[in-house]
């Protein structure tokens, strides 16, 4: 009898998890339609997908009246209000699944003494320009993700 009671739990959760697997699917279909749009300055408007490429930039008609520099950080400026506004859109489609995602069973329920796996929260990408000093300080403090190289295991050339 636990047997048919394992096959039915195990059954639900196979049920869960492609229930999921179509909602996940949905979302995506959804979210490649996300265009947004900011305009800045009232001169400079930039429109980014859902991939967060620019897909259009214009420019007012009086946008002579803006120095070179003004004109640049104002393209900069409109393109991260636009890519925060695809970011804010995605995260409303993603928070049914990540609601249902959390009420499912995590790998240690399902196989007793079984490590969870999980993945690792996402970094924030710095907003600094590409030789900023703030970019360069990151760079000095790389996380070690995988594991430092240990000698003897399975990546060990001596394999």
């Amino acid at each position: 009898m636990t047997n048919e009671h394992a096959k039915a739990q195990l059954a639900d959760i196979l049920e869960g998890v492609q229930e999921q697997m179509r909602a996940i699917a949905h979302v995506q279909q959804e979210r490649a339609k996300i265009v947004a749009t900011a305009t800045v300055r009232k001169r400079v408007t930039v429109s980014v997908n859902a991939d967060y490429k620019v897909i259009e930039t214009k420019f007012s008609t009086d946008i002579d009246d803006l120095t070179y520099p003004e004109i640049a950080r104002a393209v900069t400026e409109a393109a991260q209000q636009a890519c925060a506004e695809v970011a804010r859109q995605t995260a409303v489609m993603m928070s049914p699944i990540q609601q249902n995602h959390a009420r499912l069973p995590k790998l240690d329920d399902l196989v007793g003494d079984m490590p969870d796996l999980r993945i690792p929260e996402a970094v924030e990408a710095s907003l600094a320009a590409p030789n900023a000093p703030e970019r360069l300080e990151d760079s000095a403090t790389e996380p070690q993700y995988p594991p430092a190289h240990r000698p003897g295991a399975a990546t060990d050339s001596s394999w």
